[in-house]
């Protein structure tokens, strides 16, 4: 089951390049996917059926979430569905689409990607594994239906049925994590086994448990089968291209939430809530969908109403909860989906043929296609339940079984309304059948006949093939019957699985004839009043005319979807007030007030091992008051560049706060990140104007002084109160030694981050990498009238005169710039370059330091090296790839500002978007590498040897993983240069070169 669920999709992915080759032949490729697997399916019949067929695959053993697929009679006959109607839909999409179609491709491979979802999710033996399938085929649903991306109807048909099936997803997730808490397993199979004996325990709070789990899963299958009130998705899902409403909307998708109700049925459809929600929203969905079938004038309108009306009927008969129910159930679910399907690729022949599907302007098309119409027949007697189709044969076994049902003494008075019910929907199904034959083949007075281009026999051949399996079915319905029998006896009185006592002792069996019974009399009421309804048809159609209108599904929906996007606009015009004061009230408000009142009303005591200062410490009294000055300093400052420098002296206190605490690592990271923060500070603020502005006065400083003294006391309160929280030994006290023996390192800070959570740092890099790219984004948007092409090494020149060069290296940029200007170029391996900080030729004598450059000669090579140290070093010694990366990216700032933005492209001839790239490469490749040679992701190896000049080396894989993270560091700092400072400098001499015009 594996490999077949892998060869679907790995052939689904690879149908662009088919269709790129063969056009639209390339659909046979796809239906041989589907095809072979069917006959795959055909040969594991006796394993399926002796003691079933399971694979499994260990998935997260920790969770007790396991890849399990099982093989099963109703997952068996389930798959003849999904693959066998797949394969013949597929093969009918190389004729229903033209070659100069958009998009083939992707429609190719998203229409066999479903089959292999719907494949998985009948076969999965796992609640999650099942909801993971579920919720893909949703998604997939959700691209097959917006096919037509340039009509808006089929994009809100597509985000209507996302919407829906997805919240009905959600929900049933709730109740399948509920059941498996209940019955204590996550396996579908283990699931079935124990239900009975927990309703059979009567125990209050686990049946009441029990039965909201049930009604949420319910959700879940009535939001995917278009139940009432959840309906209105699929006839708007009708904008979809012919094949899916053939596939997703008749034979697999909606055939989801049946399967879902027929799988648990065995099991628990002896709950309290089962029957109330299975009835009484199919019988409602039967009615419904039958009634509106009767009003459409478009022949696919009307199977798609048809559709959620056989629906309806479906879920009742399969969630009844009996033998004779199961039986009937799955025969009535095979038959329609033979003839569903026909009559859907029916309609996509007519459509196709005529460029029509309005029963006012087809007419005469059975004269010109008698083959078309009558398998288009054939397909809607089996649909009418008519003799001696399958349709017939299983209509009959479920009027059997309902009329047992109905006439059990328990089951008084519903029994019989619910019967009335079913013979009323079977009416109008009668009578839709027979209106859509009318609609689409009769020639009709007044109406000239539809012009008809003549149809190949490979277009026909899909429905004409499923129109035969109807016929065999109904007058040889043996071998279905066996199919069926096994699931079935799930149901008998004291088979495992019975859900308490709604079996009988057998089911009956699906045949032609069963003689006369009440079914047969049922049938019999079926037809006439059917007939009388199709003779009458044009005074049912005034009926239902003057019947006052009630408001449709589909527009309640849409009125909801519009009031909460207007509470959203009310919501946001209330809160998005573009006030920096308004929005750091509410987020400092609500961070203060949520966890104060949590500690209130826990009643927390107050920790008593409390203690102000490290006593053996005295020097953090004097630290201390340089932060608090800092602070002090940020707030009463007038200029922006003085509240930078405040900020700054209390990140350089915290460093030395962690130097005195034993935490040199902590201690130099905090140094270099405060140092770089300041730097892109001080770039950042040549854009803004000297001094703070605008400040909140008046009665909102009060708010602004109350609330931050309040937020920085409660994060203190905070972080005392969850220090005194613990209740168990800490892992950190471990640390050192699993540093030592599993990381191979004495610095427990690195080998944490290298090593023990390499998941957490590739995360945080990751974040740094887009952020980095974010912001640049932002910063390089430019006007429309300026080139799309231009970076921040672009334009070239001193102040007053720019150049603009068409090539985006800032390296070439510095070269060119110094050809300009005079600089005497050297010879290096063949390349021309710069002499080394060429700041008197790109820089305004104003704004040169001679000291400046004579410092960044002797130490820039200096902390180049210093920061390759500290990377090696970090494994054992204060260091590593994030400390080595800040060392680095210092020495490039340090080279900025001496040279500029020339000297700064020569210091490092590549783009920082390659270098972020290639950190973060190097980061998963040394992740995924120990995966791929048999080990866990991020696991290190603890290499020894000897080296002549070094001696004996003992050396770490992970640091490769820290390589990867010195050079994000780095990639972000150049960001940061290249942002807030080359471009900028750009942006400065333009405007100097306009004010000097």
């Amino acid at each position: 089951m594996i490999l077949v669920l892998c060869s679907l999709f790995a052939v689904a992915a690879l149908a662009p390049v088919f269709f790129a080759g063969m056009g639209r032949n390339a659909f046979y490729v796809l239906a041989a996917a589907p095809a072979a697997a069917f006959v795959w399916l055909i040969f594991q019949y006796p394993a399926a059926y002796g003691q079933g067929l399971t694979e499994h695959v260990d998935w997260i053993p920790e969770l007790q979430l396991d890849l399990t697929f099982r093989m099963d009679p109703l997952s068996w006959v389930m798959c003849l569905l999904v693959l066998g109607v797949g394969a013949l839909v597929l093969a009918y999409c190389a004729r229903y689409f033209k070659d100069k179609d958009a998009n083939l491709g992707s429609f190719g491979a998203q229409l066999l990607a479903f089959a292999g979802a719907m494949f998985g999710l009948v076969t999965a033996d796992d609640l999650i594994l099942m909801f993971v399938f579920w919720e893909l085929t949703t998604i997939l649903s959700y691209l097959l239906i917006g096919y037509a991306r340039a009509r808006i109807s089929a994009r809100r048909s597509a985000l209507t049925a996302l919407i829906v099936t997805t919240a009905g997803g959600l929900t049933m997730l709730i109740g399948l994590i509920m059941l498996a808490q209940l019955t204590g397993t996550s396996r579908v199979s283990g699931l079935l086994e124990r239900a009975p004996a927990l309703l059979a325990a009567h125990d209050g709070a686990a049946m009441a448990a029990l039965n909201v789990a049930v009604v949420l899963v319910l959700v879940g299958a009535i939001t995917k089968s278009a139940l009432v009130p959840f309906h209105f998705w699929l006839p708007g899902a009708m904008a979809a291209p012919t094949p899916v409403s053939a596939y997703l909307h008749a034979a697999a998708m909606v055939k989801a939430g049946i399967y879902l109700v027929a799988r648990l049925a065995p099991g628990l459809s002896g709950a309290d809530s089962w029957l109330p929600v299975i009835l009484t929203l199919g019988l409602a969905t039967m009615l419904v969908g039958g009634y509106r079938a009767l009003r459409q004038k478009d022949i696919k309108l009307i199977l798609a109403f048809g559709t959620v009306s056989q629906l309806g009927f479906l879920t009742m008969v399969v969630g009844l909860g009996t033998p004779e129910a199961a039986l009937a159930g799955l025969g009535l679910l095979l038959a329609h989906g033979l003839f569903k399907a026909a009559l859907f690729l029916v309609v996509g022949i007519i459509d196709h043929q005529t460029g029509t599907r309005d029963v006012g302007k087809l007419s005469g098309v059975f004269r010109s296609s008698r083959a078309l119409g009558v398998v288009a027949v054939v397909a809607a007697a089996s649909m009418a339940g008519i003799p001696p189709l399958a349709g017939f044969v299983a209509k009959e076994s479920v009027f059997t079984a309902f009329v047992e049902w109905a006439g059990e003494a328990g089951h008084a008075p519903w029994g019989p309304v619910v019967l009335a019910g079913m013979v009323l929907g079977s009416i109008l199904t009668f009578a839709y059948s027979a209106r859509f034959i009318w609609g689409a083949f009769a020639m009709k007075p007044g109406v000239p006949p539809t012009p008809f281009k003549p149809i190949r026999f490979s277009f026909l051949a899909a429905p004409a093939l499923l129109a035969v399996l109807s016929v065999v079915y109904g007058v040889w319905p043996a071998p279905v019957d066996s199919w069926i029998q096994p699931y079935a006896a799930l149901f008998a009185a004291g088979a495992p699985g019975d859900a308490g006592g709604h079996g009988g002792t057998s089911a009956g069996h699906l045949e032609l004839w069963h003689g006369v019974t009440p079914a047969l009399g049922l049938t019999a009421v079926t037809f006439l009043v059917g007939s009388l309804l199709v003779w009458g048809r044009d005074a049912v159609s005034r009926f239902q005319s003057s019947l006052p209108k009630i408001p449709e599904a589909d527009k309640a929906y849409q009125n909801v979807i519009g009031a909460l996007d207007d509470v959203a606009v009310w919501v946001t015009g209330r809160t998005q007030r573009g006030s920096l004061f308004f929005y750091l009230v509410v987020i400092l408000a609500v961070a203060v007030a949520v966890p104060v009142g949590v500690l209130l009303w826990n009643g927390k005591p107050i920790p008593s091992k409390l203690y102000w200062i490290d006593p053996g410490s005295p020097l953090q009294w004097l630290i201390g008051l340089g932060i608090v000055v800092g602070a002090f300093g940020a707030v009463k400052a007038n200029k922006r560049f003085m509240a930078v420098l405040f900020v700054s002296v209390t990140g350089y206190g915290m460093a030395l706060i962690f130097a005195l605490q034993s935490a040199p690592d902590l201690a130099l990271t905090q140094m270099l990140v405060e140092t770089v923060a300041l730097v892109a500070f001080v770039l950042a603020m040549r854009r803004l104007p000297p001094e703070l502005r605008d400040r909140t006065g008046g009665r909102y400083r009060v708010i602004r002084v109350v609330l931050g003294l309040a937020f920085g006391a409660a994060m203190v309160v905070f972080a005392l109160f969850a220090a005194d929280a613990r209740v168990a030994t800490p892992i950190s006290l471990d640390f050192p030694k699993l540093a030592y023996e599993q990381g191979g390192g004495l610095n427990v800070v690195n080998v944490t981050l290298v090593d023990l959570r390499a998941w957490d740092t590739f995360g945080e890099i990751s974040v740094l990498a887009l952020a980095a790219t974010g912001v640049a984004s932002l910063i390089f948007v430019r006007s429309i009238g300026h080139s799309l092409g231009r970076s921040a090494g672009v334009e070239t020149g001193s102040v007053g005169r720019v150049a603009k060069q068409p090539t985006g290296s800032l390296a070439a940029a510095a070269l060119a710039t110094a050809r300009r200007f005079g600089a005497s170029p050297s010879t290096v391996g063949g390349v021309r370059r710069n002499p080394w900080l060429v700041a008197g030729r790109t820089l305004a004598p104003e704004r040169r330091s001679i000291l400046f450059e004579v410092v960044t000669r002797l130490i820039f090579h200096t902390m180049v090296v210093f920061s390759v140290y500290l990377l090696f070093a970090g494994h054992n010694l204060p260091g590593g790839g994030f400390a080595g990366g800040l060392m680095a990216g210092m020495a490039l700032t340090i080279r900025y500002l001496a040279g500029g933005r020339f000297e700064l492209a020569e210091a490092l001839r590549m783009s920082p978007g390659l270098v972020l790239g290639l950190g973060l490469a190097l980061a998963a490749v040394s992740g995924l590498a120990p995966f791929l040679l048999g080990g866990n992701v991020f696991q290190a190896a603890i290499l020894h040897f000897t080296l002549p000049v070094f001696g004996d080396v003992k050396f770490v894989t992970s640091t490769f993983f820290d390589i990867g993270v010195y050079l994000v560091v780095i990639g972000l700092v150049l960001d940061v240069l290249r942002g807030f400072g080359a471009q900028i400098d750009v942006e400065l001499e333009e405007e100097s070169e306009v004010a000097a015009r």
